[in-house]
């Protein structure tokens, strides 16, 4: 693939000047137009030095409307970046729908640099590509666009970029030691981009090669590019068929385990085992988060269940062995603007906790295959896709070092509305009952089958399920702890 970037393309400055206003015209109207569109375009700038990345993204943004356009710049990651999984930063950085970001150094970047550097093998760079590749496709399912450029130089043109500012006096700064070091890795360094490049060359993302040399070639070459991948996309957009209603949630089949079904919901505790029991667990929590915070072992826990199945009550009982420096509570409820603008992933990627620290998830990205799959709020697609993303989220939490803990608290629907007109009478316990909650009550069977489905797709090695039975706080509280105790120990 970059043998053939490696030719020179002549284009006079005349001839430059003559298209340029005509192309500026052309991608402001669709700047414009993308404003009001229901995807992000992502733009992904790579190659080797001298090429031009930088010049390239300070075109894009003087040619298009730069309140619409986040530039990003990735260099080594920071203390705070590499406490946490790789394409933490990058999912952070995510443009929201109808805006563009432009990526300098991506997602890419990272796993060349630590090969060329010898902090990667070679099969450690394909599992990198590998989860690159779902990533990539993750997001354009989501409706992402995702324009990948790589700007080349052979050898020579290289070498005689690198000449030619040194020996201006006014340039010379743009060489560095870096650089310089880098020219003589041409060789291998090529030969592990083309690599990359074929592995992750796709239809729906594919590389734009293109011969930097030329500075009015290059940035016209990746102008038109860019103005027809987003003109095409934009109308695919608006062409595609609006997607079937979502099927009607059936009761399990009899093929299908109803695990919520089949929990002993009688089991309880007594009142003065409940304290003994309390005060061990959570003495033992208190000196196991401790040493988590010195081995630098951060733990997020996820918390899912019914309406009043007790969450808050067992995150409490969790908090109150904890330093309340060393951890965070999150809750999630229905997305804000802000959030609907991004893939549904993206929030709960902004709150992962730093090594050696806790973070606390009440509601999570399950929403996604349980409300959002009942209500109609996600299509049959969105939702049964995923659960294959969800898994693979965890996998790269896991793969990084983090804890993942998930608790489903179960209870009768006897219970439930029991401890909702519990609620109703204590004034201070008004505020957590809603008409929601008594409407999602007619829907309990559906739940409770998209909830079984969930636990079956998602219950993996490395992120298990941990199903707790909740008609009985003490019992339930004390579960939780136990678990949590027993899992912290193992990972330490």
């Amino acid at each position: 693939m970059l043998e053939a970037a490696k030719q020179k393309h002549k284009l006079s400055k005349k001839e430059y000047k003559k298209v340029l206003p005509f192309l500026r015209t052309r991608l402001l109207l669709i700047q414009q137009m993308l404003t009001k569109a229901d995807f992000p375009v992502i733009i992904l700038i790579s190659g080797v030095d001298g090429s031009g990345k930088g010049a390239i993204i300070n075109r894009l943004n003087k040619w298009m409307d730069p309140h619409y356009i986040q530039t990003h710049a990735f260099g080594p990651p920071s203390d705070e970046e590499r406490e946490r999984p790789p394409h933490w930063r990058y999912w952070l950085a995510l443009p929201p729908d109808g805006h563009m970001g432009i990526f300098a150094g991506s997602w890419y970047s990272d796993p060349l640099s630590r090969y060329m550097e010898g902090l990667m093998d070679f099969k450690q760079i394909e599992k990198a590509l590998a989860r690159i590749h779902k990533l990539e496709e993750e997001l354009i399912k989501d409706g992402a666009l995702i324009l990948k450029y790589w700007l080349h130089l052979s050898k020579t043109q290289q070498r005689q970029h690198f000449k030619d500012l040194m020996k201006n006096p006014k340039t010379r700064w743009r060489v560095t030691k870096r650089d310089l070091k880098h020219l003589k890795l041409y060789d291998r360094f090529c030969a592990i981009a083309e690599h990359t490049l074929k592995a992750t060359h796709t239809t729906e993302s594919p590389w734009l090669i293109v011969n930097g040399s030329n500075r009015y070639y290059r940035d016209l070459k990746i102008g038109n590019d860019l103005y027809h991948r987003i003109t095409s996309h934009l109308e695919t957009r608006i062409s595609a068929t609006a997607p079937p209603p979502p099927p009607l949630i059936k009761p399990h089949s009899a093929r299908e385990t109803d695990r919520l079904g089949g929990l002993d919901l009688t089991q309880s505790l007594s009142k003065k085992s409940y304290k003994t029991q309390r005060k061990h667990y959570q003495e033992r929590l208190s000196q196991l988060a401790r040493q988590a915070n010195k081995n630098k072992v951060s733990t997020l826990l996820v918390f899912e269940g019914w309406d009043a199945a007790g969450k808050g009550g067992a995150i409490r009982r969790i908090t109150q062995a904890l330093d309340a420096r060393q951890y965070r509570v999150i809750p999630f409820a229905a997305p804000m603007d802000e959030e609907k603008a991004h893939h549904y992933l993206w929030r709960f990627w902004r709150h992962l906790p730093r090594a050696g620290r806790i973070t606390i998830y009440d509601r999570s990205w399950y929403g996604r295959v349980l409300v959002e799959r009942i209500e109609g709020l996600a299509t049959h697609a969105e939702w049964r896709r995923a659960y294959g993303e969800i898994n693979d989220f965890e996998e790269e939490l896991t793969d990084h070092g983090i804890l993942v803990i998930k608790y489903w608290l179960h209870i009768s629907q006897e219970e439930q509305l029991r401890r909702f007109k519990e609620r109703e009478k204590t004034p201070y316990k008004q505020f957590k009952i809603t008409e929601e909650d008594y409407r999602n009550r007619e829907k309990w069977e559906e739940y409770q089958a998209a909830a079984n489905e969930m636990i079956a797709r998602t219950h993996t090695p490395y992120a298990p399920w941990y199903l707790i039975e909740g008609n009985d706080k003490r019992f339930t509280r004390i579960k939780v702890l136990k678990i949590f105790c027993e899992r912290l120990a193992n990972a330490l």
